[in-house]
């Protein structure tokens, strides 16, 4: 600290030092005043007057003007002169002794504004903060609670009540993120994007998707038909209606507008591959010969065999009071060794444990990707809060031993928490 004001100090002399001299340094008596200069000047202009009088050039009555004008003028120079001669010296003490005080000050006054004092004080500076500092639930909390009071008294900033939705979003704090996509709603009623994601939040804070989460998703839709979010929450809105059909309506449009390898094209296509199974299993069969069904029993007996297992998922009641009935279940089929691609995926609700499932090949995600392609499987089971098919921290699952890809009477317990490094 003693450093930095010393050479500050020397830094301040060194610009005095060319300020200050000039201004205190009398001026020279050499060279030729202006007062005798205005007294050549007059002289010369008299002589000129006067050779044009007698030229004849110039008459008596102009020649006496012009005279009195040249001396009145002469009066006045030589009159100012003097004055202004004798203030200069003083005028220029007072100007250096002005700036010797005002720059040092206006130094000071300067780093204390834009500078950074608390680095003059041992422990206080950048040094000793660190480069980054964490920021802590109470910063947060703090942050998120001055941004709603500015949006109060602004409530007119999209983008503010966006982010604040969002961060509460992120938070897990539901019906505050509602609250404040409302907010948003309301200064951008037209907005697809925005109504959706209203929308997707609000069914988080009241557990379904029927009501107004409904009615907001028809609204993005009515404004944008392709907006790919409020396709795959009619969807889901659609598939807790029992209407399957539909259901793949809205996720086969959502895939089409999916980027094909991104997490969200995964968790559609595993949506409607449990969609499309439950369609074909509502579809009342046509009557049939008993010979048409012998064969389609003897078919369906060795696409058993050949691909599908069943079995029941249970949760373990050390785990129930940590659930809500409303969390979504995965139950899943992936091979015992290989690609770790769900083979079949079905989704359920915790209130419908324990729940009896069967896995086949007609829920199959892709070609070449079906039970029957690997002798050797497990069978899954996910609770996930956030309905996401892929595993989060806090989510619950319970996991088979490998079985045989035609295995029955399988038993999975949902009896851990997901933890991810």
């Amino acid at each position: 600290m003693t450093v930095f004001l010393i050479v500050c100090a020397l830094l301040v002399m060194g610009a005095l030092l060319f300020i200050v001299p000039p201004l205190l340094r009398r001026p020279s008596a050499q060279g030729v005043s202006r007062k005798a200069v205005n007294i050549t000047l007059y002289r010369d202009q008299t002589r000129e007057l006067e050779a044009d009088l007698q030229s004849g050039t110039l008459n008596a009555e102009h020649y006496e003007k012009a005279r009195r004008e040249l001396e009145a003028r002469l009066l006045e120079d030589v009159g100012t002169d003097d004055t202004a001669a004798a203030d200069r010296p003083r005028l220029g003490r007072v100007s250096a002794v002005l700036l010797g005080l005002a720059l040092p000050l206006c130094a000071v006054a300067i780093y204390l504004v834009a500078g950074s004092p608390l680095a003059l004080v041992p422990g206080q500076g950048v040094e000793a903060r660190g480069p980054e500092q964490e920021v802590t639930a109470e910063q947060v909390e703090d942050m998120l609670q001055r941004l709603a009071t500015r949006l109060q008294n602004n409530p007119d900033n999209v983008e503010g009540w966006v982010i604040l939705a969002r961060s509460y979003n992120a938070l897990g704090r539901f019906e505050q993120a509602a609250s404040a996509y409302a907010g948003a709603a309301k200064q951008s009623p037209n907005d697809a994007q925005l109504l959706a994601e209203y929308a997707d939040t609000l069914a988080m804070a009241q557990g379904r998707l029927q009501g107004e989460p409904g009615k907001l998703i028809a609204r993005a839709l009515q404004i944008d038909p392709d907006n790919s979010k409020a396709l795959a929450l009619a969807g889901s809105l659609a598939f807790d209606n029992k209407n399957y059909a539909k259901a793949v309506e809205y996720w086969e449009m959502t895939l089409r507008l999916a980027p094909p390898d991104s997490e969200f094209a995964r968790t559609v296509s595993a949506s409607l591959a449990e969609a499309r199974t439950l369609d074909k299993a509502s579809v009342p069969a046509a009557p049939r010969s008993a010979s048409t069904a012998t064969a389609t029993a003897t078919a369906t007996a060795t696409a058993t065999a050949a691909g599908s297992v069943k079995g029941v998922v249970k949760l373990a009641p050390e785990l129930a009071a940590k659930v809500a009935p409303t969390d979504t279940v995965f139950i899943f089929a992936r091979a015992a060794e290989g690609p770790r691609m769900p083979l079949a995926i079905l989704r359920k609700q915790v209130h419908e444990l324990p729940v009896t499932f069967l896995l086949d090949d007609s829920m199959a995600m892709a070609p070449g990707m079906n039970l029957s392609s690997f002798p050797q499987i497990v069978v899954g089971a996910r609770i996930s809060k956030s309905a996401n098919a892929n595993p989060q921290p806090g989510d619950f699952q319970g996991v088979s031993a490998p079985i045989a890809n035609s295995a029955s009477g399988i038993t999975v317990v949902i009896d851990r928490e997901v933890r991810i490094p």
